[in-house]
C-alpha cells in the first residue's frame, strides 16, 4: 500500500474533473480525496497498491473528464499512509 499526492493544473475546475476522478477511483478501488484549490488547480490524495496508483495516475493525467485538459501534473509517492476508507470529493 502506498500514498500518492497529486496536484493537477490546466482546465480542471468547472468541467466535472473532481467527479470524474471520483469515478475512476471507485472503479480502481482507490481511497482518498480530491478537491479544488484556490489557485485553479486540483489536489488529489490517493491510497492503494502501487500498481493501481500508477494506473490511476495515468488516467488522471489524460483527464478523466472529457471537458478537462491537464497541462501540468506534479506528484509524489510515499509510505506515509493516511488510512482513507473511501474516496471523497471535497467541496
Amino acid at each position: 500500500m502506498k500514498h500518492l499526492s497529486i496536484n493537477v493544473d490546466g482546465l480542471v475546475q468547472g468541467v466535472g474533473f473532481r467527479y470524474s476522478t471520483f469515478q475512476v477511483a471507485q472503479e480502481l478501488g482507490v481511497n482518498g480525496t480530491v478537491q479544488n484549490e484556490i489557485d485553479g488547480s486540483v489536489s488529489i490524495e490517493a491510497e492503494a497498491d502501487q500498481k493501481v496508483l500508477y494506473i490511476f495516475l495515468n488516467r488522471v493525467k489524460s483527464s478523466p473528464s472529457p471537458f478537462g485538459k491537464v497541462t501540468k501534473m506534479d506528484y509524489t509517492f510515499s509510505d506515509d499512509l493516511q488510512h482513507y476508507t473511501k474516496f471523497t470529493v471535497i467541496g
